[in-house]
């Protein structure tokens, strides 16, 4: 019996070692090598973002925040472009551009831009997507026609149509006389109550290709079932583009006319190839203002003082159109 109990004593002995290393070991897991794989992973992982987003953040804050920084630094000085930033002035730069005639026009005339841009590009670009749309002949031709001035550089684009509008020989003056028309004698640029429409003019060419290109790709997306039940319950291709296809387009049509209206209130490259914001300042815009003030006559801190406001103006226009309209459609999709 004794020599029972002595054998039965080493192997509950063992038993209890083997459990507690078992313990051990259970409780020793959560610092074992797969919870350190895990955490280099995760190190790996942010040290991997870091190195792709960090050129991006300093392309940003080389030509978007430092540019900003130095304006706003500019502003509030009387500077001449040499020398150091002494003449301390505050706000009176502001006070000078907000009260000056010319900005309130160029102002004026950035919102005639933004709204004619819309209200032209926007029925036109839907009616050329959705005969685009259409299997037909010369499709594309016509696709080539109606992109290719999109893809154009803006300044090459502004030199065409300089000198097809310059007065006696250019194209245009021929064209108009041929039909009877008499074109202005300075020139259609020259005249002030002609040059800020033709500048309009020039830029829905210039800009329409990008408003089809997004209409046809938002056609792509409204099922062929709506448009053949629609032709089922009797429905014209008329109605059927006007009932469903259009109304899906909505969503695209808001996202397009935000990225035109940025794009009109920065205006300045066709337009001071086209005119220099002439004449008479008819055609000046914000942009093509600080630039005359800076490069003419250079009154660098009028010219911070302005393209802060513009930044202002863009900025605001921008958040109030993405609260109001933009936002309806990101509820929507989350639906």
């Amino acid at each position: 019996m004794t020599h029972d109990v002595t054998e039965a004593a080493p192997a509950a002995s063992g038993h209890a070692t083997s459990d507690a290393r078992r313990t051990g070991a259970v409780r020793r897991a959560p610092g074992g090598p797969g919870r350190t794989g895990l955490r280099g992973d995760a190190w790996r992982k942010r040290l991997e973002i870091l190195v792709f987003v960090t050129p991006a953040l300093a392309l940003i804050a080389l030509f978007v925040a430092w540019p900003i920084v130095t304006a706003v630094r500019f502003s509030v000085y009387d500077w001449k472009g040499f020398g150091d930033l002494t003449d301390f002035v505050g706000l009176e730069n502001y006070v000078e551009v907000l009260g000056d005639e010319v900005f309130r026009s160029a102002v004026g005339h950035n919102m005639m831009i933004v709204v004619g841009s819309i209200l032209l590009q926007l029925p036109l670009g839907v009616a050329i997507a959705l005969l685009l749309n259409r299997r037909m002949r010369g499709q594309g031709l016509l696709r080539t026609i109606i992109f290719v001035p999109y893809v154009l550089a803006e300044v090459i684009a502004a030199v065409v149509w300089l000198q097809l509008l310059q007065p006696q020989y250019g194209f245009i003056d021929a064209f108009t006389a041929q039909i009877g028309l008499t074109p202005p004698e300075q020139g259609w640029l020259g005249t002030p109550e002609y040059a800020l429409w033709i500048v309009l003019l020039v830029l829905t060419w210039k800009y329409l290709g990008l408003a089809v290109l997004l209409f046809l790709a938002g056609m792509q997306g409204v099922s062929e079932e709506l448009h053949e039940a629609a032709q089922l319950d009797g429905a014209s291709w008329w109605q059927t583009q006007w009932r469903i296809t259009i109304p899906l387009l909505g969503p695209t049509m808001r996202t397009w006319a935000f990225l035109s209206m940025i794009g009109s209130i920065q205006c300045f490259d066709m337009i001071w190839v086209l005119t220099q914001g002439g004449p008479a300042d008819a055609t000046a815009t914000m942009a093509t203002y600080l630039i005359d003030e800076g490069t003419k006559r250079h009154n660098y801190g009028i010219a911070g003082a302005a393209s802060v406001i513009l930044f202002v103006i863009a900025f605001a226009m921008a958040l109030a159109y993405q609260v109001l309209i933009l936002r309806r459609d990101t509820k929507e999709d989350t639906v």
